[in-house]
This record gives structure tokens, sequence and C-alpha cells, in this order.
């Protein structure tokens, strides 16, 4: 026997030296095509600060925006994600491991005889104890591939919670922002409210004067009355947009959400860019679905060692008796020691369709990585060029707002002096209030493009906020 084994050494030693593992090559070309700089371009590094939202310096949003990170079922389903993702890569890597099981039977039969002189009932019993050992040679590199592949996947999905982290904390800033915005929209609907039943009042006092007409009574009660249409469903955005909130911090009572701030937040300058480059690296959905693409490389890998032959090792060893004793255990019985090698001769194309497959996969992902790339870039320059523009809109609607104020002011003015029709007070009039609602939207759409921004740019997450 040992004459045999040491016949086989060699060629076996020759057989595993000359073996290829078939590992995926390095990509080195993927974002070879990103633009040096952002539109907007800024030369220092990208800011590191994870919690970008205490920029705003409201203690009431730092504190909803734990509470989403900490109880938000959306992030729960993320974190048992990542549980799955890492059971699997654990237990695709068991394979590389030797596996070590063990076996036990016992039985016991009867056996009646009612022939011959001595009828009677005979009994019998049997034990067998086992352990059995197995091993893949891991050749071709198929295990290891397996595994590689099932570790990028788990830090994939690692990824994907930092995504939904990201996206939780700039949904909840935006409902907060919403709230306050539309709470502020409430509160000057109601102000125009009061001041339109007040120049009602002058007018219907100037018309029993016989200074005014019933033309301009008329037309003043019909901007009140569509001032005063205009708080229900100012008062229901606000509702929707609380419960909104209420259900994305995981709470079933939406009545328990309480919003104290009654401004929205200024907004310094803006935060230190980086290059694109910069950009895709702390973006989670890019490392992502780099990651994904690296997976496809070697699940091909796996793939294509699987059309190799397959060595296993197998060790049994067993006892057997018709009683347990530990002396007998160790002179009663046998082991067995096997080497096997199966691999296909014809299996109708499956494993090479098994190969086509996975590389389509890597085409696909190929494909959705340089779309999350070029929508990362996307939402960053979206992002930028909309505040920009946005502040400028803002410094012209205040300027706008100057300018009607004093138009209808002057004609007021000639109004009570009997120079003018009461019609270009009222078009002056709707024109203004329609206005100071417009720079209320604009100030909270301008809040929105930093808070897109912020999530634009990735970045990490507080590492504080650890599962349950």
């Amino acid at each position: 026997m040992n004459r045999r084994l040491k016949w086989l050494l060699p060629p076996v030693a020759a057989l595993l030296s000359s073996c290829a593992i078939y590992a995926p090559k390095e990509r080195t070309e993927l974002n070879s095509t990103v633009p040096g700089q952002f539109s907007l371009y800024s030369a220092a590094a990208p800011d590191s600060v994870n919690r970008w939202w205490e920029s705003f310096q409201s203690q009431e949003l730092d504190s909803l925006v734990d509470e989403a990170l900490t109880n938000s079922p959306t992030l729960q389903q993320a974190w048992a994600r990542l549980a799955q993702a890492e059971a699997i890569a654990a237990k695709a890597g068991a394979a590389r491991s030797p596996t070590l099981d063990y076996s036990g039977k016992a039985s016991s039969s009867r056996q009646k005889t009612t022939i011959g002189q001595n009828p009677g009932t005979d009994s019998y019993n049997s034990f067998s104890l086992g352990l059995g050992a197995a091993y893949e040679a891991d050749l071709w590199g198929r295990i290891k591939s397996q595994t590689e592949a099932a570790a990028l996947d788990r830090d994939a999905s690692r990824e994907q919670l930092n995504t939904s982290a990201i996206t939780l904390a700039a949904q909840t800033a935006l409902g907060w922002t919403g709230i306050v915005a539309q709470r502020l929209q409430t509160e000057l609907i109601r102000r125009q409210l009061e001041s339109n039943k007040t120049s009602l009042e002058l007018i219907e006092l100037r018309f029993r004067k016989s200074l005014a007409t019933a033309l301009d009574v008329y037309q003043q009660r019909q901007v009140v009355a569509g001032t005063e249409s205009r708080i229900p469903l100012a008062e229901l955005r606000e509702e929707l947009l609380r419960n909104g909130l209420a259900a994305l911090l995981g709470r079933t009572d939406f009545r328990t959400l309480e919003i104290a701030d009654t401004n929205l937040p200024r907004i310094g300058n803006l935060p230190a860019i980086g290059i694109p480059a910069d950009v895709l690296a702390n973006r989670p959905d890019v490392r992502r679905a780099g990651l994904l693409l690296q997976s496809a490389d070697w699940a091909v890998s796996a793939a294509r060692a699987d059309r190799l032959p397959a060595i296993r090792l197998t060790a049994e060893a067993n006892y057997g008796g018709t009683r347990v004793e530990m002396a007998d255990v160790f002179d009663n019985w046998f082991a067995n020691l096997a080497g096997s090698v199966t691999g296909p001769i014809f299996d109708g194309g499956r494993r090479k369709a098994e190969v086509e497959r996975t590389r389509a996969v890597v085409d696909e992902r190929l494909a959705a990585y340089r779309e999350t790339v070029i929508n990362a870039i996307k939402e960053v320059e979206d992002a930028l060029v909309s505040e920009q523009k946005q502040h400028d809109y803002v410094e012209a609607l205040d300027r706008n707002i100057e300018l009607s104020r004093s138009s209808y002011n002057e004609a007021v003015n000639r109004y009570r002096n009997g120079l003018i029709e009461y019609l270009p007070v009222l078009v002056d009039l709707v024109s203004l209030q329609n206005l100071e609602r417009d720079r209320v939207e604009a100030q909270y759409n301008l809040l929105q493009y930093r808070i897109n921004l912020y999530r634009a740019l990735g970045g990490s997450w507080p590492q504080e906020f650890a599962r349950n």
C-alpha cells in the first residue's frame, strides 16, 4: 500500500502544479472617462463629516434624524438583508474546509419460530457508530471563486445599507423642512386673510360714504373668499407631510409627532465638493455597483472551473456490533479512505450555458455600474446648478416683492385720493400676495437643493447607529 501511494504522489503533484486558477483580471478602466471637475469646481477635498444635517443648527432636526436611523423599518430591513448576506458568505466560505459528520444506528428485531422441536422467539440487537470526513481539493479555484463572489455580495449589501441610511437622513430632513415651510405658508395665508378683511371693512365704509362702488366691495369680497379657500388645502398639506414624516420615523401614532421649530434654517456656503473621482469614491451606490461587478467576475470564474474535473477525498470509520462497549469500539472497527475524480462528459451544454449566463451578468452589471456613475455625476451637477440658480431666483424674487409692495402702496394712495378705480389696487394686491407665498416656497426649494447636494455627495453614515 505504501509503495502504491508513493507511486501516485509524483503525478498528483504534477497535476496540482499544472492547475491554473480562473481568477478574474483586475478592472482598471472603469472610471477612465470621468470628467476632471464639476461645473462649479472646488479644489478642496470633500467633507468627511457624516452628520451633515447638523449644519442646519436645529436640535429638533438632529433628534428626528437620530430617531429615523434608529427606528425606521426601512433601515431595519436593510440590516436584515445585510445579515442574510453575511450568512450566505459564511456558508460559501465553509465549503473550503473539510466536513466531519457522525452517524449512529440501533435496531432490534424479533423472530418467532413454530417449526421444529424448540419453537420460540429469538431477539437480535445491532448497533453501529461511524464518523465520516470529506474534502474537495479546490484545484481550479471553483470554491474560492464562489467564496469571493459571496464575500463581495456581502460587502455590496453593506453599501446598500449605507445608501439606505443616507437616503433616510435626507428624506427626514426634507420632511421636516417641508412641514416647517408649509406651516409658514399657512401662517402667511392667515395674515393675508386678516389684511384682506381689514381692507374689505375700509372699502365697505367708503361705500357707505359713497366714496366706493358696489363693484369695489364685491371684488374685495372675492379676494377674501379666495384667500380663505387656500387655508384648508394648506392645513391638509401640512398634515400629510406630518404623517409622512411620522411613518418614516417608524411611529404608529402619528399624533405624537410635534414640530416646534417655526423658521426654516439658513444655509451656509457650499460644502467642499472635490472632483468627480472623489464623489464616486464616497458614493455607496457606486461602490455597491462596483462590488456587484466584481462578484459577477468571480461567478464567471466559478462557472468555468465547474467544467473541469473535481477531486474529492473521503474518510470513514465505523463500528458495528450487537452491543456497545467502549473496549469493543477500539477493537471492532474498520476505516476507509478513498479519493474520487468526477468530471463532466456530457451534460447537454448545461455548464457551458452557465458560463455564458454569468458572462451576460457581467455585461449587465458593467452597464449598471456605468449608469450609476453617470447618475452620480448628474445628481451632483443638478444639485449644484439648481442651488446656484435658486439663489439667483430668490434674490430676483426679493427685488420683485419690493417693487410690487411699492406699486401696491402707490395704488392704494391714488385710490384713496380718488385718482384711480379699485381694479389696479386689486391687481397689485393679488400680485404681491402671490409673490409673498412664492418667497416661502422658494426658500424651501433652496433647502431642498442643498439637502439633495449632501445626498448626492454620498459619504459614510454615523457608525454609532448599530443594529439592535
